[in-house]
């Protein structure tokens, strides 16, 4: 008798760990930079915070002359001792992505900020580009407790044009969603 009701408490618990969105993710810090200003101007690149377990990304800028041909290096890094590579490394086609989406990993980033920002078109990118009110982050694969980093590098006919750095804490615990997140 001992023993079924240990296997239904195992089963209970995992069931409940398997189903459940036990983690907590906020944004940290965000940097942008523009490496070419007669292309690019970055207007604001901030987070607000709403309370202390959520923030929103909020970046305004502005292309200059029309983007036709772009390329996006998306890494993440994660804090060990410094920032280290973590998990991906990919440099996509842009403008195909936006026709086809195409990429898993870019699929990722699209779904969490395409209801949030003036990208949801093809190519050419011309005038005010934002990104407002960010905030919602689901992360859908399994990732330790830990410190990342989100740096994405935007290539313009294949020059460094500007830099998006988002810094992000993950944290897998479930005490921590049920008390803080929502």
């Amino acid at each position: 008798m001992d023993r079924i009701i240990i296997i239904f408490g195992v089963s209970i618990l995992v069931a409940f760990l398997v189903c459940s969105e036990a983690y907590f993710v906020k944004m940290t810090n965000a940097v942008c930079k523009s490496y070419n200003k007669s292309w690019v101007a970055i207007h604001y690149c901030r987070l607000k915070a709403y309370s202390r377990n959520k923030t929103s990304l909020n970046i305004n800028a502005t292309f200059l002359e029309p983007a036709n041909n772009i390329a996006l290096k998306m890494k993440v890094m994660k804090k060990a001792s410094g920032y280290k590579p973590f998990l991906f490394d990919y440099t996509i086609d842009a403008c195909e992505f936006m026709r086809r989406r195409n990429h898993p990993f870019a699929k990722l980033v699209w779904n969490a900020i395409k209801d949030v920002s003036t990208i949801n078109h093809t190519c050419p990118y011309v005038g005010l580009q934002m990104l407002s009110d960010f905030h919602h982050i689901e992360i859908p694969i399994p990732l330790p407790t830990g410190d990342y980093l989100l740096l994405l590098d935007w290539m313009f006919d294949a020059k460094p044009q500007f830099a998006t750095n988002v810094y992000i804490t993950f944290v897998e615990d479930l005490l921590t969603k049920r008390t803080n997140h929502r």
